[in-house]
């Protein structure tokens, strides 16, 4: 799974606008795995989307 796999996903199935990834993406980690918890942790995301992200990620193949 990619980082442009992820940011696809965030974008298209929940919405998450181009500047709060580019926010977390400035403040995050360089791995797309840290993505989802820094965009969490900035309140970019709620509780329910970081669950949907996670289930996500697990149904991807490495």
């Amino acid at each position: 799974m990619g980082k442009a796999q992820l940011i696809d996903y965030l974008r298209g199935e929940l919405a998450i606008s181009n500047s709060a990834i580019a926010v977390a993406l400035r403040h995050g980690e360089q791995d797309a795995g840290q993505l989802p918890l820094v965009l969490w942790q900035y309140g970019l995301v709620t509780l329910e989307q970081l669950n949907r992200i996670f289930d996500w990620l697990e149904g991807q193949p490495i």
